[in-house]
C-alpha cells in the first residue's frame, strides 16, 4: 500500500512539472516572439521554425555588427532566467558530471604538452578553464557550451614549441605564443563583427560527425599514450607501476558504462536509474582512484598527475607575459599561425556549441554565435596575455553538458497514437517478445522523452569555480593522488562513449545487422547500399587524412584539413549519384531551425 501511495505521488510530482514545464515553454515562447518582431532583421520564430529567406542569405554582409547586436538583443530578454531557472536539482548532477569530464581530460591533455616544453604547469589549465567558464557562463548567449583546454589546443603549443626550439636564436616562447593568440583574437573579433559565423549554415551532419568521429578517436589515443607514457619511464623498482595502472584504466571504463548500463534497464526505481545515469562516471572515477590505495595495489606505487605550488605559474615566472617587448620580426612570423589558430578555433568551438544545441534537445532560449565567437577572441588574447593555454569549445563535453540537463517526461497518449498511426509495427510483438513480458518495462522505459533542457548559467559557472578551488594547496593534493591510469581509463570511457552515439558508427553497424532484425522504419533501409558506402567513404578518408596528419610534424596544419569539409560537403558531395531524398537522409542540419537562425537560418539544399 505504500509502494502504491510512493508511485501515485512520483507520478503526480512529474505531471505537475511536466504542465509547469510546459506552461512556462509557452510563456518564454511569447516573449521570443515580442523579441523577434523587434529585431526585422531576424527570421521570426512560431511554433514552427520557418526556414529563412534564400533571397536575403547574404544581406549580412558588410552590416558590421549586425550579429553581435542581433544576439544580444535576442539573449537579453532571458538573462534574469538564466540564473532563476538554475533553481532546479538537475544542475547538481550536470555541475559534477562536466567538471569531472572537463579538468581531468583537460589535465591529461596537458601531460605531453607540460613535460615536453616545460612551460606550462597544471595551474595553466586551472585557470583556462575558470577563465572560460566565468566569460561565457556570465557573458555569454551559449552559456551550455562548455569549454576548456582541448587536445588539439596542446598538439598546437607543442609544435610551435618544437619548431622554436630548432631555430638558432629562439625567441621567447611565452612572447610568441602571445602574439600568436592576439593575431588570432584579432581574427575572431574581425569574424564576429563582418558576421562571418554565418557561414555557420553550411556546417551539417557531414562535417560534425566526421569531426566528433575525429575527437572519438583522439581520446582513445590519447588514454593509450597515458599508459605507454607510464610503461616508457618505468624502472626496476617500480615494475608493478605500469600494470597496476592498466587494471585501473579497465576498471574505471567498466564501472563506468556498467552504471550506463544499468541506468537504461528496468532494474531499480527510476530515481536509482537516474542517480547511475548522473553520477556514474564521478563515483567510478574515485571509487578507481581509491582501489590505488587499497592492499597490494598501493605497494606498487602506481604514477599519479603532477601538480605544483598553489596558484603558481610553471617554472616560477611571473603571470604577466610582457610579449610586446618581442623582436618585430617573430612579430610577423606569429602571424600564420594566429591564422591557422583562427581556423581551428572557428569549426572546432563553432561545432561544439551546434552540438550543445542539436536538434535532439527541446531549447527554448536563442542562441548567439557571433557573440560568443568575438568572447573566445577575448579569452584567447588573455590566454596569451597571462600565458595559459588557450580554451575553446569542448567535444564531447558541451553535449554531455545539455544532456545531462534534461528533463524527462511519459509524452501524452496522442505521442502513442501517432507514433502508431505513423508506424503500425511498432506494436506488432516480435517473437522474443512474446517469450519474455520483461521487455514491456523496457519499452516503458523508452517511452520517457526529452520534455525540456534546464537552460541556465550555474552549473558552467560552478563548474569553472570547483577549477579555481582545486588550484588552492589541499586541494592540489587530492589531485595528486589521481592515478595516471585513471585517467586513461576515463579517455576510453568517453571516447568509446562518443564513438557508440556517433552516426558514423550507426551507419558501419547498419552493415554488419540481420535484415530480418533490423527496424522496419530504419531510415537506412530507404537509402541504396552502394551511397551508403560512397558517402561513408568520404568521410572516413576525411577522419584519415585529419588524424594521420596530426602523427606528423605537419600536425599544426590540421585544422585546415578540418576546414576542407565545408566545401566537399557543398561542392563535391552533391555532384555525386545521390538522390535528394538519399541526401536528406544521410546528411542534415546539425541543429534546428530555431537554432540555426543566430547564423541565417537552415541550409535548404
Amino acid at each position: 500500500m505504500a509502494t502504491s501511495s510512493l508511485d501515485h505521488r512520483d507520478h503526480r510530482d512529474t505531471q505537475t512539472f511536466t504542465n509547469t514545464a510546459t506552461s512556462k515553454f509557452l510563456t518564454d515562447e511569447k516573449l521570443y516572439n515580442e523579441r523577434v518582431a523587434s529585431i526585422p532583421t531576424s527570421a521570426t520564430h512560431s511554433s514552427a521554425p520557418q526556414p529563412p529567406n534564400t533571397s536575403r542569405k547574404f544581406r549580412w554582409i558588410g552590416r558590421v555588427g549586425l550579429g553581435v547586436i542581433s544576439d544580444i538583443r535576442a539573449r537579453a530578454p532571458w538573462y534574469l532566467s538564466d540564473w532563476t531557472d538554475a533553481w532546479n536539482y538537475r544542475v547538481i548532477p550536470a555541475t559534477a558530471l562536466i567538471f569531472f569530464a572537463n579538468v581531468l581530460p583537460g589535465i591529461a591533455f596537458s601531460l605531453d604538452l607540460i613535460e615536453t616544453t616545460q612551460q606550462y604547469g597544471v595551474a595553466e589549465v586551472l585557470v583556462s578553464s575558470f577563465m572560460a567558464a566565468f566569460v561565457f557562463s556570465v557573458f555569454g548567449a551559449q552559456p551550455l557550451t562548455i569549454a576548456g583546454v582541448t587536445g588539439p589546443i596542446t598538439v598546437f603549443n607543442k609544435v610551435i614549441f618544437e619548431i622554436l626550439r630548432n631555430q638558432a636564436q629562439p625567441p621567447n616562447y611565452h612572447q610568441f605564443v602571445g602574439w600568436v593568440y592576439l593575431w588570432a583574437a584579432m581574427l575572431h573579433w574581425i569574424t564576429a563583427l563582418l558576421n562571418w559565423c554565418n557561414f555557420l549554415r553550411y556546417v551539417t551532419l557531414f562535417s560534425c560527425d566526421t569531426f566528433g568521429f575525429y575527437v572519438s578517436w583522439v581520446y582513445l589515443q590519447y588514454g593509450i599514450q597515458v599508459i605507454t607514457r607510464q610503461l616508457q619511464s618505468n624502472d626496476q623498482q617500480n615494475s608493478p607501476g605500469p600494470f597496476v595502472g592498466i587494471i585501473l584504466a579497465l576498471l574505471m571504463v567498466v564501472t563506468s558504462f556498467l552504471f550506463q548500463v544499468l541506468s537504461q534497464k528496468p532494474y531499480f526505481h527510476r530515481h536509482v536509474r537516474r542517480f547511475f545515469a548522473d553520477y556514474g562516471m564521478p563515483i567510478s572515477l574515485i571509487a578507481s582512484s581509491a582501489m590505488a590505495y587499497w592492499g597490494r595495489f598501493n605497494t606498487a606505487n602506481p604514477i599519479t598527475l603532477p601538480v605544483g605550488s598553489a596558484f603558481q605559474p610553471a617554472g616560477g615566472r611571473q603571470w604577466l607575459i610582457r610579449f610586446w617587448e618581442l623582436d618585430a620580426k617573430w612579430v610577423g612570423i606569429a602571424l600564420p599561425f594566429g591564422f591557422v589558430l583562427w581556423i581551428l578555433f572557428f569549426f572546432d568551438h563553432n561545432v561544439s556549441s551546434l552540438m550543445a544545441q542539436g536538434s535532439e534537445f527541446p531549447l527554448r532560449k536563442p542562441p548567439g554565435f557571433h557573440l560568443d565567437f568575438f568572447l573566445l577572441g577575448i579569452t584567447t588574447f588573455i590566454s596569451g596575455l597571462i600565458g595559459v593555454p588557450a580554451p575553446n569549445g569542448l567535444i564531447p563535453q558541451a553535449p554531455i553538458h545539455t544532456k545531462s540537463l534534461l528533463v524527462y517526461g511519459v509524452p501524452p497518449k496522442r505521442y502513442d497514437e501517432e507514433q502508431a498511426e505513423t508506424d503500425p509495427n511498432t506494436r506488432a510483438p516480435t517473437p522474443l517478445q512474446s517469450e519474455s513480458p520483461k521487455l514491456d518495462t523496457v519499452s516503458l522505459i523508452q517511452r520517457e522523452i526529452p520534455i525540456a533542457v534546464v537552460e541556465q548559467r550555474v552549473s558552467n559557472l560552478a563548474q569553472g569555480a570547483l577549477c579555481l578551488v582545486l588550484l588552492s594547496g589541499p586541494f592540489l593534493r587530492v589531485l595528486h593522488l589521481i592515478p595516471r591510469g585513471v585517467l586513461a581509463g576515463l579517455f576510453w570511457f568517453m571516447g568509446l562513449d562518443a564513438l557508440h552515439g556517433n552516426p558514423i558508427t550507426h551507419k558501419l553497424s547498419y552493415f554488419l545487422r540481420d535484415r530480418t532484425l533490423t527496424p522496419p522504419n530504419e531510415p537506412l533501409r530507404r537509402v541504396r547500399k552502394s551511397r551508403i558506402l560512397m558517402f561513408l567513404a568520404i568521410q572516413l578518408i576525411a577522419f584519415g587524412a585529419t588524424f594521420a596528419v596530426t602523427q606528423t610534424i605537419a600536425a599544426i596544419g590540421f585544422p585546415i584539413i578540418i576546414a576542407l569539409l565545408l566545401p566537399i560537403r557543398t561542392q563535391i558531395v552533391p555532384r555525386l549519384p545521390f538522390t535528394a531524398d538519399e541526401l536528406a537522409i544521410l546528411d542534415g542540419p546539425t541543429a534546428s531551425a530555431f537554432t540555426m537562425e543566430s547564423v541565417g537560418g537552415v541550409l535548404r539544399a
